[in-house]
């Protein structure tokens, strides 16, 4: 039995706990009070985020309402970014990034930059082929001509998208931050996507803060016309959130008929290769039976795909969430290096 002593302590213990959780749930309703509010009042929240960079970083208020009034609302950020492409299934994303055109463009990628990109890879351990699809799927090599103003994407997502204005409104906070020896761009001058993301590998503001490299040693970061930059960024990046250098990425399974069902949550590696088989999801590469790996499951064309993926295929998840990104990216990059010419 509880002595009365520790029916206490555990009552105390108790109280503490749903005080934490009382202010977690108050500061959490308190906050999309705030967003709901800025969404009818824009206005009101544009001079609370000048305030903000003002009182946490040192800038003037009305400096940042003068940018910010610079910015011009764009409707067609908010509608692209509700109908994102990938909330389709497998079958029908992959067609879109994994083209023979964009194989064939990135082999001529490939060999037109094969010195710049096997210094580079070698430079942060990512393989070149990796660094080349990046570019590829992220501006088709350079193509993709950069339809908004930075300013003008991450202002409408921060101050008129309540979903995700919290996010918006940290990179909105870094892009005003960016300005520097390093980063000589005016906010208002930079060009890139919907959502705010810049140059050819596609950075969003903290991705340039933190993981962006002068290539080129001009003293400048340029990931609009500096490929020494863009690759350099690109392979610093991976090897930042650990990318395993000669590691697998991802390998189709061949699935036993009384194969267990498995419905794994996230990308994480937390079955060991031998678990797996004992399941019944086999490969035909031989690898230490303790890899650490996971299972996705993809909705091909021919029916349902199962892979067998890896930690580097949830480093390349750190560029984008979506399990179809990372294998989009993974095959193209596959498919350039069996395309470029052999040195």
């Amino acid at each position: 039995m509880l002595s009365f002593r520790a029916i206490g302590t555990f009552g105390g213990s108790m109280r503490r706990t749903f005080a934490v959780l009382y202010t977690f749930l108050l500061c959490a309703l308190l906050n999309t009070v705030a967003l709901a509010q800025s969404a009818a009042d824009p206005g009101a929240a544009e001079k609370q985020f000048a305030r903000q960079m003002a009182r946490e970083h040192g800038l003037d208020a009305a400096a940042v309402l003068e940018i910010l009034h610079r910015a011009t609302y764009r409707q067609s950020v908010i509608d692209t970014m509700q109908r994102p492409a990938e909330a389709k299934p497998w079958k029908d994303y992959r067609p879109i990034f994994v083209t023979q055109r964009r194989i064939d463009d990135g082999a001529v990628f490939f060999d037109d930059n094969r010195a710049l990109l096997q210094r580079v890879g070698g430079q942060y351990g990512v393989p070149p082929e990796l660094i080349a699809a990046i570019i590829g799927v992220e501006s088709n090599y350079g193509r993709t001509p950069m339809r908004y103003r930075v300013l003008d994407a991450l202002v409408t997502l921060a101050f008129y998208y309540p979903p995700r204005a919290s996010y918006f409104r940290s990179e909105l906070a870094q892009l005003l931050l960016l300005h520097s020896a390093a980063f000589p761009y005016p906010p208002e001058e930079l060009m890139g996507s919907y959502a705010g993301a810049m140059g050819w590998p596609q950075f969003m503001p903290s991705s340039v803060a933190k993981y962006a490299r002068d290539g080129d040693a001009d003293g400048k970061i340029d990931l609009w016309n500096s490929l020494p930059d863009i690759c350099a960024s690109v392979g610093n990046y991976f090897e930042a959130f650990g990318w395993q250098t000669g590691a697998p990425v991802a390998l189709r399974a061949q699935v036993a008929a009384n194969a267990r069902t498995l419905d794994p949550k996230g990308l994480d590696p937390v079955y060991p290769l031998q678990q797996l088989a004992e399941w019944g999801y086999v490969t035909d590469r031989k690898l230490d039976p303790a890899t650490p790996a996971t299972l996705l499951r993809l909705d091909g064309v021919d029916g349902p795909e199962f892979w067998i993926t890896f930690r580097n295929f949830q480093v390349i998840s750190r560029y984008n969430k979506s399990p179809l990104y990372s294998m989009a990216v993974y095959q193209l990059s596959e498919a350039i290096a069996a395309a470029a010419r052999a040195p």
